[in-house]
């Protein structure tokens, strides 16, 4: 009896531990879900540019930012120059809305939160989601000066990670 109650002990707390890493411990599930609920309204387009989101491009004019070491694409960025500009980062305000633009119509994928470090005047580096955000040096594609930056693929999935910069099921 003692070993059956150690083995649904055992099993009860690795279904515990496998929810925890499904959710994003930490609260990072919940944070995601407060980011969904705060973008649903721009699955439309003409509602994210109404709200100051703008089309992206790199510095070559690449509109879809995709990997040249294949491991996938990012997608095109709409982005609110006012808010990367703010030197601030909250969940529910990304700076950039990220869409699938290559089939029928547009379809949101996720969201980039973006910070020039010139602009940061917080810890370094920040963190969202109990992720450090990347720092992205000058020279860079975009043209940028140095910046932080991280993505959320909260409205497609992806299997490299919720929080990875690039999505190997997008493709430009």
């Amino acid at each position: 009896m003692r070993a059956a109650r150690r083995v649904l002990l055992a099993l009860g707390t690795a279904a515990v531990a496998v929810v925890a890493v499904a959710s994003g411990a930490g609260g990072a599930g919940n944070d995601l879900a407060e980011v969904r609920a705060a973008t649903a309204r721009f699955h439309r387009l003409s509602t994210a540019q109404v709200a100051g989101y703008g089309l992206s491009t790199d510095a070559a004019g690449l509109a879809c930012i995709e990997d040249p070491g294949g491991a996938g694409a990012m997608g095109t960025h709409f982005v609110n120059g006012a808010l990367v500009g703010d030197g601030l980062i909250d969940a529910a305000r990304p700076e950039a809305l990220l869409y699938d633009r290559t089939g029928s119509g547009d379809r949101l994928l996720g969201v980039e939160y973006v910070v020039l470090v010139s602009d940061w005047a917080g810890e370094d580096p920040p963190s969202l989601f109990g992720h450090e955000f990347h720092l992205v040096e000058e020279p860079n594609r975009y043209g940028l000066p140095p910046f932080y930056e991280l993505h959320a693929w909260v409205w497609k999935q992806n299997p490299a990670g919720t929080l990875e910069d690039w999505n190997p099921l997008v493709d430009c």
